[in-house]
């Protein structure tokens, strides 16, 4: 099983949970909005049709030969309209910058994240890398 190291941002709430797997059977690990101290109270509004990048507070460093997938989280999706615009987002295991999630409301209302929301997901992946030889013709 490989082991990500996290390192948390100077100005995060560290007592918001790691990243976590909320069932036995989960896929993805959930992770949580870590919203700046000034926003914290508020919450950050994302209007129908805006994008933003959504801070984690954290950095990792992923094993060499794994990457990390950023997945929205289909109840977000289903019942609000929340989602990614590039999804899924990866994350290369050279990656130490911060983890920010980037979501799009294309719900009709705005909606507001709350500091501490599970706002997306994550799977640890294993990476093949390929070689490309370019050819004269392709087999059928």
């Amino acid at each position: 099983m490989p082991v990500l190291k996290i390192l948390w941002e100077d100005w995060a709430d560290t007592a918001l949970p790691l990243p976590s797997y909320e069932t036995p059977g989960a896929a993805g690990a959930d992770i949580r909005a870590n919203l700046r101290p000034e926003d914290r109270a508020s919450g950050f509004t994302l209007d129908p049709m805006h994008r933003a990048i959504v801070p984690t507070g954290l950095r990792v460093e992923i094993p060499w030969g794994y990457e990390m997938q950023i997945r929205p989280r289909s109840g977000l999706a289903v019942k609000h309209g929340i989602t990614l615009p590039n999804t899924p987002g990866t994350l290369d295991s050279d990656y130490r910058g911060p983890l920010g999630v980037s979501l799009i409301n294309l719900g009709p209302e705005p909606y507001t994240i709350r500091h501490g929301d599970r706002v997306a997901q994550v799977i640890v992946a294993p990476v093949l890398r390929a070689e490309f030889a370019e050819v004269d013709a392709l087999e059928d």
